[in-house]
């Protein structure tokens, strides 16, 4: 069969200050398209031809990046759902200059959800025609090559906590999600992560941090922190979502995904919660690292039909 396919996507948010574009890599998956007639393919779907599924991918950090290399997980994602990936580096990741690496801090819940939704957007508008170099037979254009109408979010550390507003903000845009050990609350985290000035600095901006000491959250910061939350936008959440937390994890604090969980489960969200005892942030532990892309890939299936 036909091998998997992948192309960079690039383009300035409207925004920017800078006026450096973004990338997204966008992987598809093997046997995607009809070597006759390059028509988008879902294998794992159904038996008939239709355009592709989408997992949004925002990575951690914020301040990292996703390059073009190999990623088991994804990759098995993509061969397991018949969708396509898309990761995105949005402003704040690092490799694209000082000044929009700079320009997160202060702006997270805000600027980096709108380039995740900016890229997303963008690989909704490709058509068939233009499918990644190594897609044979690729269809002759005028038909979307993904569906806007299965997309899902699946994110750890701050790539949960982007998928998290991500389906708090755009409800009508995401329609499913995995978060693994998400940040979800700021104000509840702040004062309990192994990395506090991080809460501080992202949430309120460069220069808002005492490195030298160590004290509470001032109170006039936490309504901003709040604000910043996906827990801010928790009403609007209406996308079955899989939580994959780690009891060890000294980063983000697994209450931070148990609490989402609840609100969830609160407010009738269909909701699913994977707990690994010995696992920390990254859940890497060989059986645990297994364990969840499985039960990712099957609640992806079942939710975006």
């Amino acid at each position: 069969g036909q091998g998997a396919s992948w192309r960079v996507l690039s383009a300035v948010p409207p925004d920017s200050a800078t006026g450096v574009p973004i990338e997204a890599i966008l992987l598809l998956p093997p046997d995607s398209f009809d070597a006759k007639d390059g028509a988008a393919f879902c294998a794992k779907k159904k038996p008939s031809k239709c355009q592709l599924g989408l997992v949004v991918v925002p990575h951690g950090g914020p301040h990292s990046c996703t390059p073009t290399s190999w990623v088991g997980s994804y990759a098995y994602l993509a061969r397991e759902t018949g969708c396509a990936v898309l990761h995105v580096n949005y402003r704040g990741s690092i490799g694209f200059g000082a000044p929009d690496l700079n320009s997160l801090p202060g702006k997270v819940g805000d600027q980096d959800v709108r380039d995740m939704v900016f890229a997303t957007e963008l690989a909704l508008e490709l058509e068939s025609s233009d499918a990644p170099e190594g897609a044979e037979g690729k269809a002759a254009g005028g038909k979307k090559l993904l569906d806007r109408d299965r997309v899902a979010v699946v994110g750890g550390s701050h790539g949960g906590f982007l998928g998290g507003h991500l389906v708090g903000q755009r409800p009508d845009l995401f329609k499913c999600a995995a978060l693994r050990n998400p940040v979800t609350n700021l104000p509840a985290m702040c004062s309990v992560s192994d990395i506090p000035d991080w809460c501080t600095v992202e949430a309120l901006g460069l220069g808002h941090y005492d490195f030298k000491g160590f004290s509470p959250c001032p109170p006039e910061a936490l309504p901003h922190m709040f604000a910043k939350s996906p827990v801010a936008h928790i009403d609007k959440v209406c996308a079955p979502t899989l939580l994959a937390l780690g009891e060890k994890d000294r980063r983000v604090p697994c209450s931070q995904g148990v609490e989402y969980y609840h609100l969830l489960k609160a407010r009738g969200v269909p909701a699913r919660l994977l707990m690994y005892p010995e696992d920390s942030h990254p859940i890497d532990k060989p059986a645990s690292e297994a364990d969840q892309w499985v039960n990712i890939a099957a609640w992806i299936n079942q939710h975006l039909k």
